[in-house]
């Protein structure tokens, strides 16, 4: 097992609609105290998907309002180099991290350092920490270098990229774990939803493969557990055959998809595997609508699916976190409040039920 008991406990995911941060921190430790998580709050540009963890990357430009990386240019050598003469300084010792560029800053994640402060004050109340970063695939697909064309077909600056992410998601690791020992690290890839299409059909899985088990080492060298978050459909069998501690998934849209891989599942969670089971919708039309009963219904009838497939519920049970589908970036405040209410019931009920 991973030393991590996850017991079907309340976790949320990123992104929240507020305007303060503070106020997003206290929502999150007021209803996930056990296991609460550091908010991204995409109301403000420097905080979205791409730019937040841009920085530190060589050649970043930016015109009429488009962020890219210009690798034309004459000093972006010497950038690239000095890059990965920091780089190779902080894996080797010679720069400690926390003065490296790939330090999370305060500018683009004000919400890190209050998440950390209120961590260290309700240390009592912790099972675990979790951060979440942008993932690999979806970094360098969704980042384009100066004649638009996505960095993930130049393997140079595909390569910087990774580094990139993989030295900051380390970083978040490395400071939560100093408050909370086996600190969980969420990659999201919405961008692996659109794996198999024919925008990616030139991106083969062993890419895929090469860029998460990076990223992933990068935080297990830290005591961490590695997540993949996938808030729509993907080919689910790239994900297990990365080795990933934590799959986090849109049980409410997309478990009947996830489900017919019963094999990858099974072998999954044989070996210790979690199920950050995104039961609670964070789509407007879903949050008004639906109950506590319902959600727990739900929850219950795939626990009975995969049961079927020959793992045993109790198993299942201790391998399960309940979060809600996707962030709730682009819902209302009290929307996002109400799934954060009944993320944290359907935790509860559960629980009670279970343990």
């Amino acid at each position: 097992m991973n030393g991590f008991e996850a017991d079907c406990r309340a976790v949320l995911i990123g992104s929240f609609p507020h305007l303060n941060h503070r106020d997003a921190v206290s929502l999150i430790f007021d209803h996930t105290p056990q296991i609460p998580i550091w908010p991204q709050l995409p109301h403000f540009r420097e905080e979205g998907m791409l730019l937040q963890f841009l920085p530190g990357l060589p050649g970043i430009t930016e015109e009429d309002g488009k962020v890219f990386i210009d690798s034309s240019t004459e000093e972006f050598e010497t950038e690239f180099l000095a890059f990965f003469e920091d780089y190779l300084g902080v894996i080797e010792g010679a720069i400690e991290l926390r003065d490296s560029r790939f330090a999370l800053g305060a500018k683009e994640a004000p919400g890190f350092e209050l998440f950390l402060d209120e961590a260290e004050r309700r240390q009592a109340d912790l099972v675990a920490l979790k951060g979440q970063i942008t993932g690999p695939v979806t970094f360098c697909t969704g980042l384009t270098d100066q004649q638009g064309r996505a960095l993930f077909y130049d393997e140079q600056l595909r390569d910087a990229a990774v580094k990139l992410l993989a030295l900051k998601a380390r970083y978040m690791t490395r400071k939560m774990a100093e408050i909370k020992k086996r600190p969980l690290l969420f990659f999201d890839e919405p961008g692996l939803a659109g794996f198999g299409s024919s925008a990616f059909i030139t991106i083969t899985p062993e890419d895929i493969n090469v860029c998460l088990s990076e990223v992933f080492e990068s935080v297990r060298q830290e005591g961490g557990l590695s997540g993949v978050h996938v808030c729509a459909n993907t080919e689910w069998p790239v994900i297990f055959n990365t080795g990933i501690d934590v799959i986090s998934y849109d049980a409410y849209s997309y478990f009947d998809k996830l489900i017919l891989f019963g094999d990858h599942l099974i072998e999954f969670l044989q070996r210790g595997g979690i199920l950050a089971t995104g039961i609670v919708p964070t789509t407007a039309e879903f949050i008004e609508r639906e109950t506590i009963n319902r959600l727990i219904d739900a929850w219950a009838d795939q626990l009975d699916q995969i049961a079927s497939l020959g793992v045993e519920r109790e198993k299942v049970v201790k391998q399960t976190l309940i979060t809600p589908s996707c962030g709730t970036g682009t819902v209302t405040e009290a929307q996002a409040q109400r799934v954060v209410e009944m993320t944290r019931d359907v935790s509860a009920a559960i629980r009670e039920r279970f343990f």
